[in-house]
C-alpha cells in the first residue's frame, strides 16, 4: 500500500500536486482509475480512484473516508539539533515512525548547530508519515533558544532528560490518565548548569533513560520508544 499526503482533500475529491504529485505520477506511475489512499495529515484516511491528471495536478475521486489509526498519548521532544545533521534527521525519522506529535529543536549553551533546514526537516517528516502508513503528521516548530522555550508550556508533565544517579527512570513518569508529555533532550555534552537550574525553576523533573551515556539523536528515540511502550 502506497500512502500519499494531500494538502487539498474534502468529503467528494482531493487533489495531489507538488512532490505528491510527481511521486504519484512520474515516480509510481499511477494512472486514471487506480486506486489511492491518502490522508489530510489531521487523522483522516481517503480511499479513492484517480479522476483525471494533468501536468501539474492529479484529481481523485474519494470513495471511503476512514479514522486513521492514532497512538493513545500526546509527545512533543524538545531536541537540541546534532552537530551532524544526518543524526538529526535520522531522530526526525525513527520518531516519526515510533509515534511522536510535536518536535522543536532546541538551541542550548553547548550546541554546536544553532539552525536547521526546515524544508528538508519537514520533507523527512512526510516521508516517515507516509512510509510507515500514519494519517497524523507530527508538527515541526521553528528552533528556539532554550530560555525563550521555557516560557511557553505549562499543561503536560515536563520532563528534562538529564542523567543522574539520583534520578528516577523515564518509565516511572508516565501517566496513562494524563497522557501528554514533554521532553526535553540536551545536545552532546548535556545541559549546562545555568539550564538545568532553569528547568528546576519552572518545575521540570529530571529523568534518566538507562545507565549508560547516550548520543543525542539516540536519547530522543530512546524517549519516544519508553513512551509508546508504556501505552501500547
Amino acid at each position: 500500500m502506497n500512502l500519499f499526503i494531500a494538502d487539498e482533500v474534502g468529503l467528494k475529491e482531493a487533489i495531489l500536486t507538488d512532490e505528491e504529485f510527481n511521486h504519484c505520477v512520474k515516480v509510481l506511475r499511477y494512472q486514471t482509475g487506480d486506486l489511492i489512499h491518502l490522508t489530510d495529515g489531521k487523522g483522516k484516511l481517503f480511499n479513492g480512484r484517480i479522476k483525471s491528471i494533468s501536468k501539474k495536478e492529479c484529481v481523485i475521486q474519494v470513495e471511503s473516508i476512514e479514522e486513521g489509526i492514532k497512538h493513545p498519548y500526546s509527545l512533543h521532544i524538545a531536541i537540541a539539533p546534532t552537530k551532524n545533521i544526518s543524526r538529526f534527521e535520522w531522530f526526525l525519522e525513527k520518531a516519526v515512525e515510533i509515534g511522536i506529535d510535536e518536535v522543536t529543536p532546541l538551541i542550548c549553551e553547548h550546541s554546536e548547530r544553532k539552525h536547521i533546514q526546515a524544508e528538508r526537516a519537514n520533507k523527512i517528516i512526510r516521508s516517515a508519515v507516509k512510509q510507515s502508513l500514519k494519517t497524523h503528521l507530527p508538527i515541526l516548530h521553528p528552533h528556539i533558544k532554550i530560555a525563550d522555550f521555557l516560557k511557553q508550556h505549562n499543561e503536560c508533565t515536563k520532563i528534562a532528560a538529564h542523567y543522574d544517579a539520583q534520578n528516577e527512570h523515564l518509565g516511572k513518569f508516565i501517566y496513562l490518565n494524563n497522557a501528554k508529555y514533554l521532553i526535553a533532550i540536551g545536545p552532546e555534552g548535556d545541559f549546562s548548569e545555568n539550564e538545568l537550574e532553569a528547568f528546576k525553576a519552572g518545575k521540570w523533573q529530571f529523568a534518566n533513560l538507562g545507565n549508560y551515556r547516550l548520543r543525542t539523536e539516540t536519547a530522543g528515540i530512546a524517549a519516544a520508544q519508553i513512551v509508546s511502550s508504556h501505552h501500547w
